[in-house]
């Protein structure tokens, strides 16, 4: 969305970098670790125009889980590339985990977020397939589009998900299951605030890292 220069320079991703050492983990080469990967995947991705490249790094975490990723990323600065980049997989996750409850709350959200509905770019009319199409196509754009606008529309949808997940509580229709009872469920409590204000303070993260990643300060 922005013209503002690019300062992003390819970061070599050396081996060296990871050697094992006695003593156990040290924060700070395991922070050194966490950046350098994340600038060597986005570097990879976004100097191919590879199509089999591309759908590799979208579907990093698809055999694997995201646990691989979460050991050296999830600790990261929000306001960093790999945590940047932490979110963008998480997201996607998310979505892929349980893609029509995911729908559910998109399309009750979308009325009361036009502008984020637009950004995020949900096919009409919103569903399972529609949000999990939308989740690899903006972590697509990662790596062959604009990384910040990719940035900003999972930032959109975390703030539309988050105002379906209001409306359908508000409305009595997000219940949640309870433990031990498959054919009980509860009212929505505490539970679905607290993840409403985890969805926008992502959203929140995502749009600060954007905002870093156009003044060349994502690192």
């Amino acid at each position: 969305m922005s013209d503002a220069p690019r300062h992003h320079k390819p970061v070599k991703f050396s081996p060296e970098k990871f050697d094992a050492y006695e003593g156990g983990p040290d924060p700070a080469r395991v922070s050194e670790a966490a950046h350098l990967a994340a600038h060597a995947l986005v570097s990879r991705g976004r100097a191919s125009d590879d199509p089999e490249i591309s759908r590799r790094l979208i579907e990093l975490t698809d055999e694997q889980g995201l646990e691989g990723i979460a050991e050296m990323w999830a600790e990261a600065p929000a306001v960093s590339l790999p945590g940047a980049l932490w979110r963008l997989y998480a997201l996607r996750a998310s979505v892929r985990k349980d893609p029509v409850r995911m729908g559910r709350y998109f399309a009750a959200g979308r009325g009361t977020a036009q502008v984020s509905h637009v950004v995020a770019g949900v096919a009409e009319p919103p569903g399972a397939e529609e949000v999990t199409e939308m989740a690899d196509t903006i972590l697509s754009g990662a790596f062959n589009g604009e990384f910040d606008v990719a940035l900003e529309r999972f930032a959109a949808f975390c703030r539309v998900m988050a105002l379906g997940r209001i409306r359908l509580a508000d409305t009595g229709q997000l219940p949640v299951v309870v433990p031990g009872r498959p054919g009980a469920a509860r009212a929505a409590g505490p539970g679905t605030v607290a993840l409403t204000q985890r969805l926008e303070r992502t959203a929140e993260e995502l749009e600060a890292a954007a905002r870093a990643w156009r003044h060349g300060h994502l690192d």
